[in-house]
């Protein structure tokens, strides 16, 4: 198992490097640039002043060296300054950050799995029933409806129509004269959109997965076996079936990571959430390239660990996995 870890940290290494490599060449090729943005009308503002601007931001030098010379950065963890007025640190940006979208998508993720495994089990044993349907229906509507509409029609329903739910931000804005345990609930209604949008299209998709790998399972020959060994059926259901079910349910839930931490610029653009999603798109509108490549770089990591736990936890429910494939 250790070898295994190793292995799979020395090839997150190159990935990484790709993934900064591809992003700072994606970003540079979007037209416009920090000292352009927002200065085209600008009757005061001068090619010259265009020009030291853009020496002042290393913006004048060719694209690899650029590269390299934030890449050097990199290595020590130094993500530079942000390019915005403020001029600070963009590690100090991204900290205040990304404790709100790690929240939503670590809870968006508990959601995902709290139901999405019921559901699917449930679908699967009852198939071709009622409830097998309804859920059917349930999953094409959560694969196709775009997140952003949803925002908005739950915004829109529960929150100005009923008034239920608050709409926008985290915090009420009595927040400072709250006891501690009302913080805790204004925080939690806060957070109960953002999360339900950002994880219903996982919803959907995890409880298909469940209930197709469950239905494999259900018909494989051991399984006809355990019953004519006369085993109770709710065993060979949730003991022995559920088990060799859930293990493709766990690459899954890696695989959804990317998502639900992609996902959450749409999310906390809609509830105006002070995450890193929100900052991303922020730093994209005004080119701040050293803010871009910093929130990008950290998206990965935490996408890429991910990623290790999910096939960590494969290769201990499944020993081939860490075996090299050998039974």
């Amino acid at each position: 198992m250790i070898s295994y870890l190793f292995k799979r940290l020395a090839g997150m290494i190159p990935l990484l490097f790709g993934i900064t490599i591809i992003s700072f060449g994606m970003m540079h090729l979007a037209p416009g640039e920090p000292s352009v943005v927002g200065q085209e009308f600008n009757p005061k503002v001068s090619s010259q002043d265009i020009e030291r601007l853009r020496s002042y931001y290393g913006l004048d030098k060719p694209l690899h060296e650029q590269y390299f010379n934030w890449l050097k950065r990199l290595v020590v963890l130094d993500f530079g300054q942000s390019f915005s007025a403020d001029g600070r640190a963009v590690i100090d940006k991204i900290s205040e950050r990304i404790s709100v979208t790690l929240w939503i998508s670590l809870l968006a993720m508990f959601f995902i799995i709290m139901i999405a495994i019921p559901i699917g089990v449930a679908s699967a044993v009852r198939q071709d029933s009622w409830f097998d349907k309804g859920m059917t229906v349930f999953v094409f509507i959560g694969f196709a409806i775009p997140s952003f509409w949803l925002a908005l029609l739950l915004m829109i329903a529960l929150g100005v129509n009923l008034n239920w739910l608050p709409i926008s931000g985290l915090h009420d804005y009595s927040w400072e004269q709250m006891g501690w345990w009302q913080q805790q609930v204004d925080l939690l209604k806060h957070l109960i959109l953002p999360v339900f949008v950002s994880a219903i299209g996982g919803l959907a998709g995890m409880s298909r997965f469940m209930r197709t790998g469950m239905l494999d399972v259900i018909r494989s020959d051991y399984i006809t076996t355990a019953r004519a060994m006369g085993l109770p059926e709710s065993k060979i259901r949730y003991q022995l079936a559920l088990k060799n079910a859930v293990l493709p349910i766990i690459t899954l839930l890696g695989l959804s990571i990317p998502g639900l931490i992609g996902g959450s610029v749409i999310v906390e653009q809609v509830f105006s959430l002070p995450g890193m999603g929100l900052l991303f798109f922020e730093a994209v509108m005004s080119r701040d390239y050293p803010l871009v490549m910093g929130i990008t770089v950290i998206g990965a990591v935490l996408t890429l660990f991910g990623n290790l736990i999910a096939d960590l936890a494969y290769a201990w429910v499944d020993p081939r996995m860490r075996n090299g494939g050998k039974s």
